[in-house]
């Protein structure tokens, strides 16, 4: 699916380059969807197609009613956007698609005296072994938002803004514990403790379904 937007991107951006006569800008932005490159290429005087790339890594920590987490959020997007701008200055309206590969890996975090609670039953590290597990959203995700710059209006430097909103749709949350060393009544106890918390741990995320997009840039046309 990646590659099928990609290639469609460039297509896209090859018919409006061919508009453009060279007017391809150049945008570098910071925001919620990590650190990011855009293109922008003029397809009509009010509406630019605009494609990117954002990534990052962030580590944090959090908790449900039961366990603490260590959670790492991979920020992994490509954009392939439509800008319209309605006057003649630089506010725009934005919609696309995005291929989402946005994920988080999930650890679970012993207390000081090395137990979990799971369900209303307490388990020892050493012998419940690890939990962990990861949370993904659907790959094809639609983007609509408002921004500010039209980076391919004049040639030299710009001040680019984005603020939207990636549906990218209600997590798919997975977790397991591994390396149970109890006996196996215990294990199997501990496995549907497990599959308890994985509930509490997808309804704690759920507000992801909609993830807000705030980026901020300076853009640049050749």
């Amino acid at each position: 699916m990646k590659i099928k937007l990609i290639v469609s991107a460039l297509i896209v951006g090859l018919l409006g380059a061919g508009y453009a006569q060279a007017e391809v800008a150049v945008t570098g932005d910071l925001g919620s969807t990590g650190l990011g490159a855009h293109i922008s290429v003029p397809i009509q005087p009010n509406l630019n197609a605009r494609f990117g790339l954002n990534y990052l890594n962030y580590s944090y920590s959090s908790s449900t009613t039961d366990v603490d987490y260590d959670y790492k959020l991979k920020l992994n997007t490509f954009d392939a956007l439509l800008d319209y701008f309605p006057t003649d200055g630089g506010f725009r309206v934005s919609t696309g698609i995005v291929y989402n590969g946005n994920k988080i890996d999930v650890v679970g975090k012993p207390t000081a005296t090395g137990t979990y609670t799971l369900n209303g039953n307490t388990y020892t590290a050493a012998n419940a072994g690890t939990i962990n597990g990861n949370i993904d959203f659907r790959k094809v995700a639609p983007y609509l938002g408002i921004g500010w710059g039209n980076a391919n209006k004049e040639k030299g430097w710009g001040f680019s803004g984005d603020l939207g909103v990636l549906f990218q749709g209600s997590p798919n949350t997975t977790l397991t514990n591994s390396g149970c060393i109890a006996t196996a009544a215990l294990c199997s106890q501990l496995a549907s403790d497990v599959a308890v918390e994985q509930v509490k741990l997808a309804d704690d995320v759920s507000s992801f379904k909609a993830y807000p997009v705030l980026r901020v840039g300076i853009s640049h046309r050749f």
